[in-house]
């Protein structure tokens, strides 16, 4: 069965990846830098009513927390790998003359014990600050990016955002909020999960949990274990086990009226090798639903192409080849777990989260959702 987008999978906060043809306003730009476990992206953007224009764009495989897991710090050549990216990602801002920014960091640089010289050094070397934010502000950012893509029929909800490092999920009860007000509902959380939302029907969040198991430091767990299949179900076991704490797992969910959405490199590949593309192409992606045997099906293809198979797959890439099956030891494990056969596919997450909370608390997009 084709999947189907759902109607307001093109709602804000809107991407658009080709650049703009001439440099924009620089009064106008904001940038946003998320640097992971894995990887180091950037957004440069201007507000476009009640979305944003995305200008100038940069992602690079960085592998900050390689050997993280055995040594519990940044390694000098994953620090120096790192930093030569955000030069690149310094020039963008400079040429663009941004002023407006928030870089962050997240998983890696709050496990590692040299997390804050690493700061100071990208601050020495490049003259960029680099913020460690904590996990809850993560799990917030990812959720506010995903809200165009919350059904109107949904009543509970939970965002996944596997990461490198660490797995984000937010449970929210939309129960008592109007059908159309929901996925502005979950906009209004960019303020934080309890804040005040004045005189409009709240979201709730229900609990929310950071597991330290991402697509980089589930593999590294297991990297000893030489049998792919038996990787694969050690790999989801393990991450099964260390969601005891979060509390919607201890109790049974209503199938009616339940959506999950999940945002990650790991949802988005397993979602373009359903399509069959061999060159990415976002547009058909985000906002796409797909069954758990759908789901299921592709995992099932990238077991029995094996490692070297998976490797010479142009659907999954040379940058994701190497963790595309720790991350689908993750998504495999939530899909069975909650009462619902359908995913939707999120290609967003903490940049456009980023992106949003500037601007919604600089009152710079039209018909803001708050």
């Amino acid at each position: 069965m084709t999947p189907k987008r759902p109607k307001g999978a093109g709602a804000f906060p809107k991407a658009v990846d080709s650049p703009a043809p001439q440099l924009a306003d620089p009064a106008t730009l904001y940038a946003a830098l998320d640097l992971g476990t894995n990887s180091c992206r950037m957004l440069i953007a201007q507000p476009k009513g009640s979305q944003f224009h995305v200008v100038d764009s940069f992602s690079k495989s960085v592998q900050l927390g390689q050997g993280l897991e055995s040594t519990g710090r940044l390694s000098r050549a994953s620090m120096n790998r790192t930093i030569s990216a955000m030069r690149i990602c310094r020039e963008k801002l400079h040429r663009h003359g941004v002023k407006r920014m928030r870089l962050v960091a997240t998983e890696a640089c709050r496990r590692a014990l040299n997390g804050q010289h690493f700061v100071a050094q990208v601050r020495r070397e490049t003259g960029l600050n680099l913020e460690i934010i904590r996990p809850e502000e993560e799990a917030r950012l990812a959720v506010i990016s995903c809200a165009p893509l919350v059904s109107v029929n949904t009543e509970q909800l939970l965002v996944v955002d596997i990461g490198g490092g660490s797995t984000e999920l937010v449970w929210i009860d939309l129960t008592n909020v109007p059908k159309r007000e929901r996925p502005r509902a979950i906009m209004r959380l960019h303020a934080g999960f309890k804040s005040d939302p004045g005189p409009f029907a709240a979201a709730k969040v229900v609990d929310w949990i950071s597991v330290p198991l991402g697509v980089a430091t589930l593999r590294d767990q297991f990297g000893d274990v030489e049998d792919d299949a038996a990787r694969f179900a050690l790999m989801s076991w393990f991450f099964e086990e260390n969601l005891e704490a979060f509390a919607p797992s201890a109790s049974a969910q209503s199938r009616k009226g339940f959506q999950i959405i999940g945002t990650s490199g790991t949802v988005t590949t397993v979602a373009a090798s359903y399509l069959g593309l061999k060159r990415y192409d976002r547009t058909k992606v985000d906002g796409l639903r797909m069954t758990s045997d759908q789901i299921d099906a592709v995992i099932r293809d990238y077991l029995t192409l094996g490692p070297d198979g998976r490797r010479a797959d142009p659907r999954i890439g040379r940058d994701r080849q190497a963790l595309i099956m720790s991350g689908a030891a993750i998504l495999q494990t939530l899909m069975r777990l909650w009462p619902t056969d359908r995913l939707s596919v999120a290609d967003r997450g903490l940049r456009e989260g980023l992106l949003y909370a500037q601007m919604s608390a600089d009152g710079v997009l039209e018909d803001a959702p708050f």
